[in-house]
């Protein structure tokens, strides 16, 4: 019988002394064992997992894309390129599924973080039977670490009172700093260090992927200073390349003028360099563009500049982020452990995002809240150079993201399609790989990263933690492929499933079937009997291209039945396309973190997301503080702000006056202020918005009051129907993040009197059943 891995059973149990002993420890006549630190397995590797966001397979340089990707290339041509390597189609699928070594609706983890449902596979809170990867190595004696990227924390566990057993901090990172939602803006990005929000420093050449790298550098260093014999496991996830595509100026001057042909030139061109990289077969052919996204001669001539400038953002954003992440690869080289430290670089959780629409986008947030008929050619031209920066919130147009995915069909979101589930992957590690540069196409998914780690440490896949049994993961250690470019390949059998979009891959055969197009989901999904599957045999067709449904029909049968067993056995049934039900907390059955009609604030409350402040959108609203005033001075600052630059309201004060400031979407603007000073000493001020009604997003009256007597009223002209920000939040005495209002007299708008409390008060002319829940899928669906 062969011995039982280190860590079957955790945590360890630790065994108690069973020798002699005396009453006086000096006359004790055997020496008691020494207390001895936990380490895993003698050559347990220290471990650097890098995973980037919305990347789609055609768009670094180490895969034949267009992008320069130095650190890419640096480690694939000292490493080795997985040609064949998948993800889920979605990030916070991907990320579950890529920490747990199990499918991502076996996690609960079906979709993301805001579309919980009480279906086990889509409830979104990972089950106690599937301890995650970071706390296996935690308790085995490594050192543990993430820097970015979560958005695996259900939504109503978000807020700044968790509970935090879905966070970063408590899985099994004894460090974590980034982000817990789907995006940040980048140049004042929502940070969390451990549980608690911090704020990016004040300074104009900020940006989160520095920062990032940043902290990861001296993660590594005070690590291997203090503790060298202990082998760590950094998960650096920054992030990059999801919307906004934030980036500093001079990176974006390096790609000007170099998209001006256009995305189907592009596509052309990167599948010749993909063939002579060999990443593709040289017989591989390139799909054809999918119905729907236009072709670029057909793009309107005024359109094409500004269409080439938004690439160009995106392609100096991922330069930049690799560039960064080669700041940290330098940093173990420097410290002498880069050879012994096992590097996965996985280039993207998906594929490249067609979340920005058919022309792009300026302010993402325009494509949730209406207003996206701003954005017109002239608007661009006049704010073209802000592209990139922080008063633009800005995504690319869908032509490009599918021409990031080349050679295959579709993009992030199709599950169904290579488009949405390929990503180029590095592995890098001298001191066990021999070959250096070469490539391997044995065929795997994100499940197998877990189970190769542990096989590499010399641990086991526990199968008791906290006496819990634990679900045995589902993929397959890759290390049979490390130095053996021909060995025979291991994981036979996969499904996909995000949306409806769904597939299974079985011994090199294909079948797949799109219910759902990523830029239109609104749209009505047919039932799913009358979805269209596709097959293809891909140990021929390496791209799908040559669909042989109507050819081998018993085929295409055998494995839509084995899709249907997969399906049952992971938890994807019910399969679940629903908007409606979905976006409402209580026609879903999930909870929400405030409920009533009120909610009381204090200074010091701070970034409370969008799913943790109570919501005002399409309905009458007032706001009421106790505040304090200084004998001498005139007050000014926040009293409560809600969102950021890209939408919002504050509720302020500015050179003794009362102010309410409405912000839609960064490009209607409304300030109303006061009449009458408010005065030295205490007073109650308040604000009251009337909501038009007669549907969503309308208008409304505001009116400010002092101590109980109107001054000053205005008409705001619309409103944000369903989202003001995914990252920024609602803050008192302080706007953090970017400003809602650009008028502060004071920095972030900090009040300069004493805020004693302040109240939300909802009325009860509540308008929130007339939002279209299709319209609120499409708004989450553009910021994931």
């Amino acid at each position: 019988m062969s011995q039982e891995l280190p860590g079957s059973i955790l945590p360890i149990p630790d065994q108690a002394y069973q020798g002699p002993l005396s009453f006086d420890a000096k006359k004790l006549g055997v020496k008691l064992p020494p207390i001895t630190a936990k380490r895993p397995p003698d050559g347990a590797p220290n471990v650097l997992l890098i995973m980037f966001d919305d990347v789609g397979f055609g768009a670094a340089s180490a895969f034949g894309g267009p992008v320069h990707t130095p650190t890419a290339d640096r480690l694939a041509n000292s490493g080795l390129r997985y040609t064949r390597f998948h993800t889920t189609a979605l990030c916070s699928p991907t990320r579950a599924a890529l920490l747990s070594g199990r499918n991502h609706h076996a996690v609960a983890m079906g979709h993301i973080t805001e579309t919980a449902t009480p279906a086990p596979g889509y409830r979104t809170t990972r089950p106690n039977s599937v301890t995650p990867l970071p706390e296996i190595l935690r308790q085995n004696g490594y050192n543990t670490a993430q820097f970015g990227k979560c958005h695996e924390v259900p939504v109503w566990e978000s807020g700044p009172t968790g509970p935090f057993d879905h966070w970063p901090a408590f899985s099994g990172f004894e460090r974590f700093y980034g982000f817990i939602g789907g995006e940040t803006n980048q140049w004042t990005p929502a940070l969390v260090d451990g549980v608690s929000a911090v704020e990016a420093p004040l300074d104009p050449d900020y940006h989160l992927m520095p920062d990032l790298a940043d902290k990861a550098i001296d993660y590594v260093r005070l690590q291997k200073s203090l503790t060298p014999d202990k082998p760590f496991f950094v998960y650096f996830a920054p992030g990059a390349t999801h919307a906004p595509h934030h980036v500093p100026k001079d990176w974006i001057a390096k790609y000007k003028g170099a998209f001006d042909q256009g995305w189907d030139a592009m596509r052309t061109a990167t599948f010749a360099r993909q063939r002579e990289l060999g990443v593709i077969p040289a017989d591989a052919v390139l799909t054809p563009r999918p119905e729907g996204i236009p072709a670029w001669e057909d793009m309107p001539a005024e359109l094409k500049p500004i269409l080439a400038h938004q690439m160009e953002v995106y392609a100096a954003f991922l330069a930049y982020a690799d560039h960064h992440t080669g700041r940290v690869i330098d940093a173990l080289e420097e410290l002498g452990v880069l050879d012994d430290t096992l590097v996965y670089f996985i280039i993207g959780d998906n594929g490249a995002s067609a979340e920005g629409g058919i022309n792009g986008a300026f302010m993402l947030t325009t494509a949730s809240n209406g207003g996206a008929e701003y954005e017109t050619a002239a608007f661009w031209q006049q704010h073209l150079d802000e592209v990139g920066g922080p008063t633009a919130y800005n995504h690319y147009a869908v032509g490009w993201a599918h021409a990031l995915c080349t050679p295959y069909q579709w993009t992030k979101q199709v599950a169904s399609h290579y488009g949405g589930t390929r990503n180029g992957t590095i592995v890098h590690w001298p001191a066990r790989i021999t070959g250096s540069g070469e490539l391997r196409s044995q065929w795997h998914h994100v499940i197998d990263v877990a189970p190769t780690i542990l096989d590499l440490a010399g641990l086991a896949q526990p199968h008791t933690v906290n006496g819990v049994t634990q679900v045995p993961m589902h993929g397959v250690s890759m290390a049979y492929t490390f130095n053996d470019a021909d060995a025979e390949e291991r994981h036979l059998t996969q499904y996909f499933e995000i949306m409806g979009n769904r597939g299974i891959y079985h011994n090199g055969w294909t079948a797949q079937t799109k219910h759902r197009t990523p830029w239109d989901v609104v749209a009505k999904g047919v039932d799913f009997s009358q979805d269209v599957w596709e097959l293809y045999d891909t140990t021929q067709d390496w791209t799908q291209a040559d669909n042989l449904a109507a050819a081998q029909p018993d085929k295409l049968a055998e494995l839509q039945q084995l899709f249907l067993i997969e399906a049952v056995r992971h938890n994807v049934l019910p399969i679940d396309d629903r908007a409606a039900e979905r976006m409402n907390p209580e026609l879903a059955g999930r909870p929400t973190l405030t409920t009533g009609d009120s909610l009381r604030l204090y200074p010091g409350m701070t970034r409370l997301g969008e799913n943790v402040a109570i919501n005002v959108k399409n309905r009458s609203y007032a706001v009421t503080a106790e505040i304090e005033a200084a004998a001498s001075g005139t007050l000014n600052g926040v009293i409560v702000a809600r969102g950021g630059r890209t939408g919002g309201w504050s509720f302020f004060a500015e050179n003794g006056k009362l102010g309410y400031h409405y912000n839609h979407c960064g490009l209607l603007r409304k300030t109303v202020l006061s009449e009458a000073d408010i005065g030295t000493g205490r007073h109650q001020v308040r604000v009251e918005f009337a909501y038009a009604g007669g549907g969503i997003g309308r208008g409304g009256t505001v009116t400010l009051y002092i101590d109980g007597k109107a001054s000053g009223t205005g008409e705001v002209e619309r409103t944000h129907p369903l989202y003001y920000s995914f990252d920024e939040g609602l803050d008192v005495g302080i706007d953090t993040g970017m400003p809602v209002y650009e008028g502060y007299v004071t920095e972030r708008g900090r009040f300069n009197g004493v805020i004693h409390w302040a109240e939300i008060q909802l009325d009860q002319d509540d308008h929130s059943h007339m939002i279209d829940p299709e319209a609120h899928l499409e708004a989450v669906m553009r910021h994931q």
